[in-house]
């Protein structure tokens, strides 16, 4: 099988004969949108996301750029509005407390351009970003993936990506977060690509009629 794929779809499929089973039915997977070019804006958008539904994230976001001149507002502009205009916007107290963080974080460089993340590694980039109100691991983790597009990133704390390897397996149970990252070492320097798969399982998973066990 591994001989039918190439590069790192082939490197994976060596290091787990399971997922590359899955990589081999599947395909390539089409290169998911970049919703944000910047760390700043990735970020805004990750805390308006934060236990809401997407539909009512992109409501808020959709307000807030309204309020804005129709983008996203620049730091100094989002430091600039009351609370309440934020509160109108749908952000909870404690959004807009992260939210005046970030803008901060931004402003005094804590936050790096897109080109200076770039001269930054990922655990650097986790360390700086984490300090910020509102923002963990995770969160940065899928600043990584899908804004800075790095590809050894294996956010094993993710459900899906735990719930894709389970079923991939057939496990009766997730691996804990400690377990699967040992585990995921032997997918490097293609982590990234081995959660968007993992991914790809648990999204199956919930269609009518798709079953795994064909991978």
């Amino acid at each position: 099988m591994a001989r039918r794929l190439g590069g790192a779809a082939a490197h994976l499929a060596r290091a787990d004969e399971k997922l590359g089973a899955l990589i081999a039915r599947v395909g390539p997977l089409a290169p998911r949108p970049r919703e944000a070019s910047e760390p700043y804006h990735a970020l805004l958008s990750a805390v308006a996301h934060q236990q809401l539904h997407a539909n009512a994230a992109l409501a808020i976001l959709a307000r807030l750029k309204a309020m804005t001149g129709g983008a996203l507002p620049d730091p100094a502009a989002l430091l600039s509005l009351p609370d309440e205009a934020l509160r109108e916007c749908g952000f909870s107290g404690g959004k807009i407390a992260a939210l005046r963080d970030i803008a901060a974080k931004a402003a005094d460089g804590t936050i790096p351009s897109r080109a200076r993340a770039s001269r930054l590694s990922d655990e650097a980039l986790i360390t700086r970003l984490t300090a910020i109100r509102g923002v963990g691991r995770w969160t940065v983790e899928m600043l990584l993936i899908f804004t800075l597009r790095r590809r050894d990133v294996f956010p094993v704390d993710d459900f899906g990506v735990r719930e894709g390897y389970r079923l991939v397996h057939g496990l009766a149970a997730q691996p804990r977060p400690r377990d699967l990252a040992e585990i995921g070492q032997a997918y490097a320097p293609h982590r990234t690509l081995a959660a968007l798969y993992f991914w790809r399982a648990a999204d199956e998973a919930k269609k009518p009629g798709m079953a795994l066990s064909k991978a």
